[in-house]
């Protein structure tokens, strides 16, 4: 081993290599900012994760105006909203979703409660902007356009503003007082709302209040109908039309035994209405299963819960009250409902008819440019525009999800786009992160922490008025909720990587500036990479220069 030219030791280049005098850096840290993934899946395009940062912290008021920088309606939104944020939230990995509604809820009644309102707007820029449907699209719109300094005026046929909110939504789910105030912080903002005001002739609405460009928001207040074999035509009401005269204050006669024909949650919620006006019993009629229903799960729990029976795989042929006749469906190997000749005969006063609902865009079709679908929406291109020029639309009216939180979050858009029409320019399309997927994230860092539960009404009570089924969360509970956000993707200032570095690479910039790395003392051995709970910090390749 020791003679002489066995050394298999190679000679180093000296004109070619890097120097070698300690260790040589590859690779190296630096701080990213994923999406979370409950900002990717809100329809409203909130930043979920930074007004739970803040709530965390019990900063109440920061956290309600970074929530209500995109979204003007969050005491209404923790009520109404199906929360598609908490279907996608990483926490399901571990324990359960956190209740982010159930925080949207507290900050918004806290507002209330406290009387926070929107900041002032700009100077007027001297443009007038007209919104047709005082609903959630319409609202928003005119919300974000306010901010900007546009003079916004809203034309509504209803006698109160709110759209579908108000006559669509029954009160046991969203009180009216909540609603109406949270609608007075957007007028307060100089928002003009004229109710009883429905639009015939838009091209003369626009020309007479001398409006620079339009945003259409009409609500789909119109039933679908279908023909059913009857002895009494009477006896056949639309859901649309229940929930509307329920919400204006009227009390239907309908019977003690009522039967309501699809379901979607316009179904789930007439059913639980007709309980609250006296019917004994409720039952829900669809051709579908369970698991086809358009209906959210919850909603038909909640109306199973109640005491309405959903009779799935059925059909009605005929209605000659008090008996209701259905035929018996089966799927087919595609899933395809199919009859079988076998009939049912069911107890009935009256049926209801809740088979989907369309916006009225008759006055549309004298619109030069405006182009509407086979099922009667309006075609918009990606920036909300009509085939008019400055006249936008979204909502109901475009083909979409039919929920508040969607027509927010298209009110919202829609803002931006008309706001660069006035300027004449192109509104710059937003930064996108990629999404922090539970599978980036290091779990071991987080604990056990159980969802917080909001108190309900017992069912059997809640049938008998139209008070409120679900309270909110208290402000511990909503902290605690707060708590349990996991802030995927983004630091959160754990310490971690600051304890982590063996070589004391990083720098600590002081509560809410986060961390630096010292690239002179780092070495790129990943360290802080590793333990990093939320993937806030990626390794790069080293710049060979």
């Amino acid at each position: 081993m020791n003679r002489i030219g066995h050394d298999m030791t190679p000679l180093p280049d000296l004109v070619h290599d890097r120097a070698r005098v300690g260790p040589v850096r590859d690779r190296r840290p630096v701080y990213r900012d994923l999406l979370p993934p409950c900002n990717a899946g809100c329809p409203a395009g909130e930043n979920i994760q930074a007004w739970l940062a803040h709530a965390q912290a019990g900063e109440y008021e920061p956290a309600w105006r970074v929530l209500t920088a995109d979204n003007p309606l969050p005491a209404v939104h923790g009520r109404v909203c199906y929360h598609p944020c908490e279907s996608v939230c990483n926490r399901t990995q571990l324990d359960s979703a956190v209740s982010i509604h159930g925080v949207e809820r507290f900050l918004g009644d806290l507002a209330l409660d406290r009387g926070w309102a929107f900041a002032p707007p700009p100077a007027p820029t001297g443009r007038r902007v007209l919104v047709v449907g005082a609903g959630p699209s319409g609202l928003s719109a005119a919300y974000q356009l306010a901010r900007l300094g546009h003079h916004v005026e809203i034309y509504d046929a209803g006698d109160q503003p709110g759209g579908m909110m108000r006559y669509g939504i029954p009160a046991y789910r969203l009180p009216r007082d909540v609603l109406a105030a949270e609608i007075a912080r957007i007028t307060a903002l100089g928002v003009v709302i004229e109710t009883g005001h429905p639009v015939h002739d838009l091209a003369a609405e626009r020309r007479a209040g001398r409006f620079d460009a339009v945003f259409v928001a009409v609500g789909a207040h119109l039933s679908r109908r279908i023909d059913i074999p009857a002895r009494e035509a009477g006896r056949i009401v639309d859901a649309v039309g229940l929930l509307r005269r329920v919400a204006s204050g009227e009390r239907p006669v309908i019977g003690r035994r009522v039967a309501v024909y699809g379901g979607g949650n316009t179904a789930m919620d007439a059913a639980r209405v007709v309980k609250r006006l006296g019917a004994e019993e409720a039952l829900i009629v669809y051709r579908r299963t369970r698991e086809q229903m358009p209906a959210h799960a919850e909603e038909a729990d909640e109306a199973e819960r109640e005491g309405v029976k959903i009779n799935w795989l059925r059909t009605i042929q005929a209605f000659d009250g008090p008996e209701l006749t259905v035929e018996v469906m089966e799927l087919d190997p595609a899933g395809r409902p199919t009859p079988t000749g076998r009939t049912e005969t069911l107890a009935a006063d009256t049926v209801v008819l809740a088979l989907g609902q369309r916006a009225d865009t008759a006055f549309l079709h004298g619109v030069p440019g405006v182009e509407f679908g086979p099922d009667g929406t309006v075609l918009v291109s990606p920036a909300f525009m009509t085939g008019c020029p400055g006249v936008f639309a979204g909502g109901d009216m475009v083909p979409a999800e039919r929920t508040v939180t969607v027509g927010v979050g298209h009110g919202r858009k829609a803002a931006r786009h008309i706001h660069a029409y006035l300027n004449a320019t192109a509104a710059p399309a937003p930064a996108k992160h990629p999404v922090a997927d539970f599978g980036l994230l290091h779990p071991w860092y987080f604990g056990d922490a159980h969802r917080r539960v909001q108190p309900e009404r017992d069912p059997a009570a809640r049938v008998a008025d139209f008070t409120e089924v679900v309270a909110g969360l208290d402000e511990r509970a909503a902290r605690f909720e707060a708590g349990r956000c996991l802030s995927c993707g983004n630091c959160f200032e754990c310490d971690g990587c600051l304890g982590a570095c063996p070589e004391d690479a990083v720098i600590k910039l002081g509560p809410g500036n986060r961390y630096r790395f010292d690239y002179d003392r780092c070495t790129g051995c990943g360290t802080c990479f590793a333990q990093c709970p939320v993937h806030a910090i990626e390794l790069i390749p080293e710049d060979p220069r």
